[in-house]
């Protein structure tokens, strides 16, 4: 057996087309392309390049193509962006960009209609003004003639698999993002949709993940030198690719998708809906064979890119290994924030955002690189313990180790502190596990692979991990404590 499909993924900085070979026992990567996958600011909106996007994706299938050639590809995004079609299936406009402020206000608006312990139940979605329902709610308020206007809402893979076939689709791992689907039936929640006011018209039929959505329109193949492909709607939201790929072989593991974003959680066969999990704010997100990804979403690696992206503006030239190095020279547990604070979240200057949260929390402020630094790497470990915490207060189960996947596997000092922090070893790898679980749906599909546990075996054969043990676990217990203090 021989098996080559093609992933494309797009991260919050990059986008990849990488091949993965299947010779029926291991899955080899080879990357073809990559790209810049920058958001464009025009006036006040951030927006998605999204024809510059389409045009990259071409690329890496001509890349492909000359690099021996492939039978299927697959593209994931992150979760909850969209662009609106006419009647006439043109896009409208560029998608925006989820870190638009538009949706700033919309949780407590859309709470006065729907209470949100009512919303809670019936779609299990953790609450993020980021969150798709919000994004109509906002376009419904400033700029209704949009929803006027528009006959059909794709999700990001979907768009980029409707331009590559000519089809529509809405895959379902995607479309749990949104906020806007019914746990129990796995369909849109209309009756709450409706109360909100949002157009329900706009809303496809929802497919599985795996589901073939057809070939390659016959323009694109001539143009990029292909013959006829498939494009499987994979598990077009990112974090289920990776879950996906985790290469554990019980079904009892936790997880971080560590990335831009950190995703912390576990797999269940059914959503966990109740006024603990409420109060926690965990998401029930849907994954591959209807599994679900009980987790929730905490800034992640984003505060660390923001802040050498601020000092890099600034004259100073930092590498990684550079911040890594000035943290681990600074004074430990000297303050902390809470990283899911919102004003972490928008483009900007994050050192000095950290430095003002301390001052309103009367912490000593942290005022060097090394300062700021540390502060982020031990206030985002500390955050995973939390997390973990209520994760297992919610499953009423205990996860003796923490499988970190996803880019910040490179992280080594933040993979060592989140060892130290949640008194768990911790196996970091793979690396691409969004790539290897956008591949392994494609050979699920096509029947190259009979199921996920098969798939996880093979990803373990296939790639290296690295294992941490927790280090001075007192002095970190001792810190947490300060830490909840501080955000709670």
């Amino acid at each position: 057996m021989n098996k080559r499909v093609l992933a494309i993924d797009f991260g919050a900085s990059s986008g990849r087309a990488i091949l993965g070979s299947f010779d029926g026992e291991k899955i080899t990567l080879e990357e073809v392309h990559r790209f810049s996958n920058d958001p464009v600011k025009v006036g006040d909106t951030m927006y998605w390049d999204v024809l510059r996007l389409f045009y990259n994706i071409k690329q890496g299938l001509i890349k492909a193509q000359l690099a021996g050639g492939f039978d299927s590809v697959g593209i994931d995004t992150w979760g909850v962006d969209f662009g609106l079609m006419d009647e006439f299936g043109c896009l409208i406009e560029n998608p925006v960009h989820y870190r638009d402020p538009r949706t700033s206000g919309m949780i407590e608006e859309c709470a006065k209609i729907i209470p949100n312990s009512e919303f809670y139940s019936a779609t299990g979605i953790q609450f993020m003004e980021l969150n798709t329902v919000y994004q109509l709610c906002a376009l419904k308020k400033y700029r209704p003639h949009m929803l006027d206007r528009a006959s059909r809402l794709l999700f990001m893979p979907d768009l980029f698999g409707y331009m590559l076939t000519g089809k529509m689709t809405t895959e379902y791992s995607i479309a749990t993002t949104s906020q806007m689907i019914d746990l129990k039936t796995k369909k849109w929640a209309v009756g709450l949709l409706d109360r909100l006011g949002i157009p329900t018209r706009l809303l496809g039929e929802i497919v599985p993940s795996g589901t073939v959505l057809g070939k390659i329109r016959g323009d694109i193949c001539e143009e990029c030198g292909i013959g006829e492909v498939n494009v499987v709607s994979v598990c077009g939201h990112d974090t289920q690719s990776a879950i996906t790929a985790v290469p554990c072989e019980s079904g009892n593991f936790a997880f971080i998708s560590s990335g831009t974003w950190s995703l912390f959680g576990t797999e269940l066969d059914e959503p966990i809906v109740n006024e603990k999990s409420l109060a926690m704010n965990v998401t029930n997100e849907g994954g591959c064979d209807s599994k679900v990804g009980f987790l929730k979403n905490i800034i992640g690696l984003w505060l660390i890119q923001e802040s050498r992206r601020h000092w890099n503006r600034h004259g100073s030239d930092y590498s990684y290994a550079d911040l890594e190095k000035l943290a681990l020279a600074a004074e430990p547990f000297k303050c902390f924030i809470d990283p899911d604070a919102p004003e972490f979240v928008p483009h900007g200057n994050i050192p000095e955002r950290v430095r003002e949260y301390c001052r309103k929390t009367n912490q000593p402020v942290p005022e060097s690189v090394g300062e700021v630094m540390r502060c982020i790497y031990e206030s985002l470990a500390m955050k995973y313990r939390l997390t973990l915490d209520e994760l297992e207060e919610c499953t009423g189960k205990a996860y003796p180790a923490i499988h970190v996947i996803g880019g910040g596997t490179k992280d080594t000092l933040l993979c060592r502190m989140t060892a130290s922090s949640c008194g768990r070893t911790v196996v970091a790898g793979p690396i691409e596990a969004t790539v290897l679980g956008n591949i392994a749906v494609q050979l699920l599909s096509c029947g190259a692979v009979e199921s996920v546990s098969q798939v996880r075996k093979i990803i373990r054969a296939s790639e290296k991990t690295v294992e941490y043990s927790p280090e001075n676990p007192d002095a970190w217990s001792s810190a947490y404590e300060r830490f909840k203090a501080v955000v709670k």
